[in-house]
């Protein structure tokens, strides 16, 4: 692993409530560089509270990009994350700042490390169409048009159901096929990666602070910022709706679950959602990872990963 001082950027990744932001701060203060945020849910302006975006505060010390740069009713994807990560690093090469990417959005690391190959963009006519086509029915489609990717894909989440099949269509091709040919280059850009950090605490410290985290969400206001979400038409972008906590909140506002009931499923959803991301780093970044205790503060963190881990 080269260098800190010496490499072109620096990723920070990890779970959610892993302490990955504070540390991301400490260290553009100390080598002179601006956050590129890797989170698919705080590119939407509104989603406060329940991404943890970054406070006032927290912006005015060290410049941060890629947050609130997308608005509720727009569609936000990995090629739109790519095209505007690109600029903000360029910019902050320009400078002659460090860039340092955080967050825990494996779509959007992997698609930065790894490319989209030839992967179209979104297409708004057949997005529309396929989001409003019942799931079931979306993974017939699948099973008939490319088995092979029906065999691996997650059915469970309609999002990559519904990118798979809005390529298939876009392309006439099977989307499996086309990942072969992007995982062929995989190996050759693995070999130029920056280092890339991994914030990895025990499973019993970790749940504990995502529920602290939740239960703060909860008594900033989070309710109250669905609620004025919905009437800015929230319920109307899929993507931004899954986002954890929005759903629930959601649910609890239309009177299918209680406000303690609410609490404890977002608190449920967060750890199912951070074990999967500790998942996907393990197996598809060379991440190397900083075991952090209990009451290990962000500053020693930095000063571990500026001595190199």
């Amino acid at each position: 692993m080269p260098a800190i001082s010496e490499a072109p950027s620096v990723c920070i990744v990890g779970p959610t409530a892993c302490g990955k932001s504070p540390v991301a701060l400490e260290l553009a203060e100390r080598l002179r560089g601006e956050i590129i945020s890797v989170d698919s849910m705080q590119v939407y302006r509104g989603l406060d509270i329940g991404t943890a975006k970054p406070s006032a505060s927290e912006l005015a010390r060290v410049p941060q990009h890629l947050i609130d740069v997308a608005e509720l009713t727009e569609s936000f994807d990995a090629a739109r994350f790519i095209e505007l990560a690109k600029a903000a690093e360029a910019g902050i090469r320009q400078r002659g700042r460090l860039p340092i990417f955080c967050g825990g959005t494996g779509l959007y690391f992997n698609a930065w490390f790894n490319g989209l190959g030839e992967a179209p963009s979104g297409d708004p006519v057949i997005r529309a169409e396929l989001e409003a086509t019942p799931l079931g029915k979306l993974l017939i489609e699948l099973e008939a048009k490319d088995p092979a990717t029906f065999a691996v894909i997650d059915r469970r989440n309609p999002r990559r159901v519904i990118r798979a099949l809005e390529v298939i269509r876009l392309t006439g091709k099977p989307f499996s096929e086309q990942r072969a040919a992007w995982n062929e280059e995989k190996a050759q850009r693995q070999a130029t990666f920056p280092p890339i950090f991994g914030l990895r605490r025990s499973p019993d410290d970790l749940r504990r602070r995502i529920e602290r985290r939740v239960d703060a969400m909860f008594a900033e206001g989070l309710v109250a910022e669905t609620r004025g979400l919905l009437e800015k038409g929230l319920e109307g972008n899929r993507t931004a709706l899954q986002a954890l906590g929005y759903r629930q909140v959601v649910d609890q506002l239309r009177g299918e679950i209680g406000p303690r009931q609410a609490v404890e499923l977002v608190k449920l959803k967060t750890w199912q959602f951070a074990r999967r991301q500790m998942t996907w780093f393990r197996n598809q970044l060379p991440v190397h990872w900083l075991d952090i205790a209990p009451d290990e503060s962000a500053s020693r963190i930095t000063e571990r990963i500026i001595a190199g881990g």
